[in-house]
């Protein structure tokens, strides 16, 4: 029988698979992670995570040229502070290390869109993401909810772009939008973690940004892995509270979530985070030369991507951003 149809020829060169793909990557949808610790002259290197530090603001320079050297376009800021509270305090200060970051980075980078973690974990001394209730055994929801709304203001005061609230706590989307919009920050984005999950895949985050619970966990207000219905709704809980983008995290082992979540709301933007558990299951592997690492990289980003995601918050950002320079100066040579 005569093949009418011979798909392969679509995969004949390198320039035609490149004329017919459907999915690419570039620095406009790639996030890079930044840990910013509280103190002067610092410049810590984390085992479990190679190639992050915690730097405090005095030696974030070299960071900042390595940023606009490679033409990062998007960071998202998590802060380490030297002492902690029952209600993360240092973390709502105006004059406090993450708002001073945030001013510095933009003097030297006026055009880098700064997104800022709104959580509690690492700036209370329980490391849980909200305030613990008077029992001591669970956190109070409703209380934690202003302190969000003050993060997020003091953040935008300092000249933040977008807040991302990554407690989980029910109505922080609403309690933040109200905040920011009678303080006059009507502008300023809201990326909420909608559908953030109870995950393995937050070790080495943990160890970074120094923000693990000092007891018990967080499955009473992270998400179920079992679950994907129920992202749905969390999204859609957040886009009536005033959402702008919405994220899915984790993302490799999750796909199937960021592919609902886009099937079910196509109009909206969404970020996936692909954290840094997944993030060291890759370098483990390619430590071991069990895999190529660009290749994986590039592979796993691209099935982010491929599934729905607009937006990727990796700890490959650098890694990526360089190999798609690589390709196009091959190609160009061509």
């Amino acid at each position: 029988m005569e093949l009418l149809q011979r798909p392969r020829r679509l995969r004949t060169s390198p320039q035609i698979r490149r004329l017919v793909q459907e999915n690419s990557l570039s620095a406009n949808d790639l996030v890079l992670p930044v840990f910013i610790k509280e103190g002067t002259n610092i410049s810590n290197s984390i085992p479990s995570m190679p190639g992050f530090m915690q730097l405090s603001i005095d030696r974030l320079d070299s960071e900042i040229a390595e940023i606009a050297s490679l033409g990062v376009k998007n960071i998202m800021l998590f802060g380490i502070p030297k002492e902690k509270d029952s209600v993360g305090s240092i973390s709502f200060d105006e004059n406090g290390f993450m708002q001073k970051a945030i001013r510095y980075i933009k003097t030297q980078l006026p055009e880098l869109i700064i997104m800022v973690d709104v959580c509690l974990c690492e700036y209370t001394s329980h490391g849980h993401c909200g305030v613990i209730d008077d029992n001591g055994k669970d956190i109070d929801n409703d209380k934690s909810l202003p302190i969000f709304a003050k993060q997020a203001v003091s953040y935008a005061k300092a000249g933040a772009d977008i807040v991302a609230p990554s407690s989980m706590m029910d109505g922080v989307v609403l309690e933040i939008r109200r905040a920011l919009d009678k303080n006059d920050f009507k502008n300023t984005i809201i990326l909420s973690y909608s559908s953030k999950y109870s995950s393995a895949m937050y070790g080495p985050f943990r160890h970074i940004a120094e923000g693990a619970p000092q007891f018990g966990d967080r499955t009473s207000y992270q998400m179920d892995f079992s679950n994907s219905d129920e992202a749905i709704k969390e999204v859609e809980l957040d886009l009536n509270q005033g959402a702008d983008i919405v994220m899915v995290k984790p993302a490799h082992t999750y796909l199937d979530v960021i592919y609902k979540v886009k099937d079910n709301f196509p109009e909206v933007p969404v970020a996936a985070y692909h954290t840094s558990g997944e993030f060291a299951m890759i370098k483990a592997a390619a430590e071991k030369s069990l895999l190529d690492e660009e290749k994986a990289i590039m592979e796993v980003t691209t099935a982010i991507k491929r599934a729905g995601a607009d937006i990727i918050v990796s700890y490959f950002t650098k890694d990526i951003i360089k190999l798609l320079r690589q390709h196009s100066e091959v190609t160009n040579t061509k």
